[in-house]
């Protein structure tokens, strides 16, 4: 399984960290073992004294291929979900500055939430809003609406250069909001109205 991540595809988030607005889909990778273990508290790791939170729409590719036309991506998932991009601010900033990948900063043990899925066709995913409550308060209101590029025109991109498997995982990107998680944070992410994930900061 693939863990494929796109970065800046809000607008506000991209001028919310001073980035420019990409002209195509930037991506990086998480590996498998960066999935935090259903059930399992998020442990702030050593190295890092700013993990932040990146609530973002999930897609889980239902069937392979490579050289996707985006007519025909749609026909390539079935199911989304949320998940949290767990990131090491600090880290990536240290990171970008000296022009090095970001793989330490977001791709570390359990940085990867990911909330059980849902067929996508009982939602409007031009039209989807998700959310995140950090204990109690709304700190990220996200929509599909505003993605620079849909899941459909990630799809085509990304299988030009990776070949896409069943059980792939593509985050596709988080609104603006994110900040900093400390100890016994609650984090509850929605999708619509309905609460798919909850987790405690250690």
């Amino acid at each position: 399984m693939k863990i494929i991540c796109i970065g800046r595809n809000y607008a506000e988030h991209a001028k919310e960290l001073g980035n420019e607005i990409p002209e195509n889909p930037v991506i990086f990778m998480k590996p498998d073992t960066a999935v935090l273990k259903k059930g399992s508290d998020f442990y702030i790791p050593e190295f890092s004294d700013d993990i932040h939170y990146e609530l973002e729409v999930v897609v889980k590719i239902s069937k392979g291929g490579k050289y996707i036309q985006e007519e025909n991506a749609g026909k390539h998932y079935e199911e989304i979900g949320l998940g949290i991009d767990f990131t090491a601010r600090d880290v990536q900033s240290k990171l970008k500055e000296k022009g090095l990948p970001w793989e330490l900063a977001k791709g570390f043990d359990g940085s990867a939430v990911i909330s059980e899925f849902f067929k996508k066709e009982d939602f409007d995913l031009k039209n989807l809003h998700f959310s995140l409550l950090k204990n109690k308060e709304r700190v990220q209101d996200g929509n599909t609406s505003m993605m620079l590029f849909r899941p459909e025109k990630i799809i085509a991109f990304v299988s030009q250069y990776f070949t896409l498997r069943t059980g792939d995982l593509i985050f596709t990107g988080t609104p603006k909001g994110v900040g900093k998680v400390s100890e016994n944070d609650i984090l509850e992410a929605y999708l619509e109205d309905r609460k798919i994930l909850d987790l405690r900061i250690q």
